[in-house]
């Protein structure tokens, strides 16, 4: 199980990554502080800055789509509704709770360093701890007995307009779906320039070209 800075047994989870962080070395900023290649803004970083216990391929019911615009990447966000047809493939990490809330707060652009109130997401499903982007918390299952939490906006896919990525980032979610799902580029390309927001906008080829660059 782990233990925390005091030496106490630190409960773990499992964060299903399903953006940029689906990346190890884009999540290793969110851990460790610092500010990644190609974003503008700096990470303050997780109380325990340890890397994840372990970390496996899922793929969660619902959808990935691109909306609003990012401060950091300059382009659309990637958002999962849990409530819409098809599959998402994420990268899940085993991470203390505390890692987990850590992480959660510098998505929702507060300060890391309180701990999240779990017991409405574990008990339902879902809970949201404010109306912004990243700060609707889903519980899509279990892994080895141990939950799996994502956090997403309260919208449905079909309530906002779409808005493309950056190549930046999408270079992450690509580099992120090669390492933990294998997937060749030419997958990863297709199932990318697929996605709503993205769609359109992106070519397979074009997402492809990202990564051979």
């Amino acid at each position: 199980m782990g233990t925390d800075e005091f030496g106490r047994a630190a409960p773990r989870l499992w964060y299903a990554a399903y953006g940029s962080n689906m990346h190890a070395e884009r999540l290793r900023y969110y851990l460790a502080g610092g500010r990644p290649p190609g974003s503008s803004r700096t990470c303050p970083g997780c109380r325990d800055p340890r890397p994840p216990a372990g970390s496996r391929p899922v793929t969660l019911p619902g959808l990935l789509y691109f909306a609003t615009e990012s401060a950091v990447w300059t382009g659309g966000r990637a958002f999962y509704d849990p409530d819409a047809d098809g599959e998402t493939p994420a990268h899940a990490y085993l991470l203390t709770v505390a890692q987990f809330a850590d992480i959660a707060a510098q998505e929702m652009y507060r300060e890391p360093g309180e701990d999240l109130d779990l017991r409405e997401v574990l008990a339902r499903g879902r809970a949201r701890h404010g109306p912004g982007r990243y700060e609707t918390l889903v519980c899509p299952g279990h892994l080895d007995g141990r939950p799996v939490l994502t956090f997403t906006a309260p919208w449905a896919s079909a309530d906002v307009p779409g808005n493309a990525p950056s190549g930046a980032y999408l270079r992450h979610l690509a580099q992120g779906l090669i390492s933990a799902h294998g997937w060749p580029v030419g997958r990863v390309a297709a199932y990318l320039a697929g996605r709503p927001g993205a769609a359109g906008r992106w070519s397979a080829a074009d997402v492809a070209a990202l990564l051979r660059a």
